[in-house]
């Protein structure tokens, strides 16, 4: 069963199609990647999804429900969660407040109520499980701009978990880390998202191929190819669309 599809899902930019009748769907449970070269419109497709564009033709559908027009708070509450592929962390606060803040929206508790929060010793509690499980606990009281770049974005990705979604869209989660950031960072998302659905935008194919169970690929807007990592790794005409981006 599908819990998120698109259908002739197009967008474009003055002109320029981005997105051209785009028929994505995700499994309830499965991990699943949105690969492509560079251009080839990931993404547009994960904002248009999100909300954060309306598409210019086609309809997405979340849960069985049309919300090709939901604005991204919309789309929070309905139970989508999402990194970006820029760190968004609340630079000021510490990382435990970032957690909190998360906690705090999961049970639908105003911002503007910061001042009793720290008399809420369930949301504590449960703050401070999900720093010891991200082994973030040493930095419990370090703002999030003084965190190394690698931390700061496992942060990132918890605080897109930490409020139980439906499913999770992680945005180039390895983006900028050394190989030994990325390899925390895969261990972290696999522990974070077993058995949850999970869209990911990637480039490190070998991030993509230890995570997805399926794999959506992108071409100048178009859906190439879908199948198995093994299968998207025998096809002809993805090497061809990779290889082609090399050679410009």
């Amino acid at each position: 069963m599908s819990i998120l599809e698109t259908k002739e899902l197009s967008h474009d930019f003055k002109g320029l199609w981005a997105l051209r009748n785009v028929g994505l769907q995700v499994k309830e449970g499965e991990r699943h990647a949105i690969i492509g070269p560079n251009g080839a419109g990931k993404t547009t497709l994960f904002n248009v999804i999100t909300g954060t564009y309306v598409p210019s033709k086609g309809n997405v559908f979340f849960k069985g429900n049309d919300v090709t027009k939901a604005k991204p708070n919309e789309m929070v509450r309905l139970g989508m969660g999402r990194s970006f592929q820029i760190t968004s962390t609340f630079s000021r606060l510490t990382a435990f407040e970032n957690i909190r803040m998360a906690v705090l929206s999961k049970r639908g508790i105003r911002f503007n109520l910061f001042k009793q929060v720290d008399k809420m010793n369930d949301v504590t509690e449960e703050t401070d499980a999900i720093l010891k499980r991200i082994n973030l606990d040493g930095e419990r009281d370090i703002p999030a701009s003084a965190l190394s770049y690698g931390k700061s974005r496992s942060l990132e990705i918890s605080m897109a978990l930490a409020t139980d979604p439906d499913i999770v869209m992680l945005d180039e989660p390895t983006a900028g880390m050394s190989r030994d950031e990325t390899h925390t960072a895969v261990e972290l998302v696999r522990r974070l998202t077993e058995g949850k659905t999970t869209v990911i935008i990637e480039h490190d194919m070998d991030v993509v191929f230890s995570l997805a169970d399926r794999i959506t690929v992108l071409h100048h807007g178009e859906i190439l190819a879908v199948g198995t990592p093994g299968e998207i790794e025998k096809n002809q005409e993805v090497k061809d669309a990779y290889l082609g981006e090399m050679e410009v």
